[in-house]
């Protein structure tokens, strides 16, 4: 059983940056994605951005040129740079892998909150 553990949620006003972190309990090499997701009050769970294990990058059309995702491999996380943050950004974010037997693992949560 993977163990993701995610950080770097809060408040911000908006304008404003966060940084996600998803720290996991195996060697990210065990994984063929990496990602995360968000889902607002009444929403359902959306991608936001993911990265394959060959770094191929890929964003929800509301977040490209906002956000960036990132990995690394020595530290066995994953990272969402999360810039220029508006209020519809404010959901609750999962971290979300998908290892090699196409097992998925979802990490617990961590909310972020834009509002003046």
């Amino acid at each position: 059983q993977v163990q993701l553990v995610e950080s770097g949620g809060g408040l911000v006003q908006p304008g404003g940056s966060l940084r996600l972190s998803c720290a996991a309990s195996w060697s990210i090499f065990s994984f063929t994605s990496m990602g995360w997701y968000r889902q607002a009050p009444g929403k359902q769970r959306e991608l936001v951005a993911s990265v394959t294990s060959g770094g191929r990058t890929n964003y929800a059309d509301s977040v490209k040129d906002r956000f960036t995702i990132s990995r690394d491999n020595g530290k066995n996380t994953v990272s969402l740079q999360m810039n220029s943050l508006k209020p519809e950004d404010t959901a609750v974010y999962y971290c979300n892998v998908v290892n090699k037997m196409r097992n998925e693992y979802w990490g617990q949560g961590t909310q972020v909150t834009v509002s003046s």
